[in-house]
C-alpha cells in the first residue's frame, strides 16, 4: 500500500504486473504501459483540483482500474490452468473483449494493442465502473448527477493532454511503422475525437445498465454490452490500418433501449 493513497496503490498494482510479464506476453506492455502513465495522469489532476468531486473521481479511477487488473489476472491464470495444449480447461478467464484484445497476435502494431485494450476497457469495463460508484438514489438527483457528468467529461482533458506524450513514448520504443509516422498528425486529432465520442457513448451506456439493473435485467443487459464490446475488438483485429477504420465505424459501442 502507498500511505492510504488509492491512485499510488493501483499504479504500484500496475507496476507489479508489469514487471510479471512473461516474455510471452511483452507484447501486452503496450498497453499496460499507456493505462499506467494515464493513471498516475489522473491522480495529478485530482492533485490539481480539476474536478468538483475529486474524492469521488479517486474512488470510481480506482473502481475503473481494478476491473482491468482482475481482467488481466484473470487471462494469466486461466493460461497457467490450460497448459500448453489443453485449452478446453473449465478455468474461467476474462470476459470476451478481454480474451479477444489478449490474445491478439504479438506481431500486431504497438498502436493496435493500445487500441485493443482502450476499446475492451471503456466500451465493456467503465459503464460498470460507473455503476459502482452512481448509486440507484444519485441517478434520482439531476443537479448530482450533473456533477457526475461534467467530472467524467473532465477525464477526456486529461486523456486528451496525454494524446502526444503516448505518441511520443511509441515512437521511443521503436514500434511504430513507416505508415504510423507519416498519419502521426491524423492519429492524435482522431484519438482526441474518439475519446469524446466514447465518453457519450459511455455516459449513455451507464443508464441503460443503471434501468436494468433497477428493473432485475441487469446481467442480460451487461451481457449485450460483452456482445457489442467484443464486436468491436474483432472488427479492430482485421487486417488494415485501425485508426482509418475507427474513423470510418466509430469509436465506442451503443446499448440500444428497451
Amino acid at each position: 500500500m502507498n500511505d492510504g493513497n488509492p491512485i499510488a496503490d493501483v499504479v504500484a498494482r500496475m507496476q507489479q504486473r508489469l514487471d510479471d510479464l512473461p516474455e510471452e506476453l511483452a507484447h501486452r506492455r503496450f498497453f499496460l504501459s499507456t493505462y499506467l502513465r494515464t493513471t498516475r495522469a489522473v491522480g495529478k489532476a485530482i492533485d490539481d483540483a480539476r474536478f468538483e468531486d475529486p474524492a469521488w473521481v479517486e474512488i470510481w479511477d480506482v473502481k475503473f482500474a481494478e476491473l482491468y487488473l482482475q481482467a488481466h489476472d484473470a487471462d494469466i491464470a486461466a493460461r497457467r490452468g490450460w497448459g500448453e495444449e489443453d485449452r478446453s480447461s473449465k478455468v474461467v478467464g476474462p470476459a470476451r473483449p478481454w480474451r479477444l484484445a489478449f490474445e491478439a497476435s504479438r506481431e500486431l502494431p504497438a498502436l493496435g494493442h493500445v487500441l485493443l485494450g482502450i476499446n475492451a476497457h471503456v466500451n465493456y469495463d467503465l459503464p460498470q465502473a460507473l455503476l459502482e460508484v452512481i448509486s440507484d438514489e444519485d441517478f434520482l438527483e439531476p443537479a448530482l448527477m450533473d456533477r457526475r457528468r461534467r467530472d467524467h467529461e473532465r477525464i477526456d482533458g486529461v486523456l486528451s493532454q496525454r494524446v502526444a506524450a503516448e505518441d511520443g513514448e511509441l515512437a521511443a520504443t521503436g514500434a511504430r511503422s513507416l505508415l504510423d509516422h507519416v498519419l502521426t498528425p491524423l492519429n492524435r486529432l482522431a484519438s482526441q475525437r474518439f475519446l469524446r465520442e466514447s465518453r457519450q457513448k459511455v455516459w449513455h451506456n451507464t443508464f441503460e445498465l443503471q434501468r436494468a439493473r433497477v428493473g432485475g435485467t441487469y446481467d442480460k443487459r451487461l451481457a449485450e454490452l460483452e456482445v457489442l464490446s467484443a464486436a468491436k475488438v474483432a472488427d479492430l483485429l482485421r487486417p488494415g490500418q485501425v485508426l482509418l477504420r475507427l474513423a470510418v465505424t466509430g469509436f465506442g459501442v451503443t446499448l440500444p433501449p428497451v
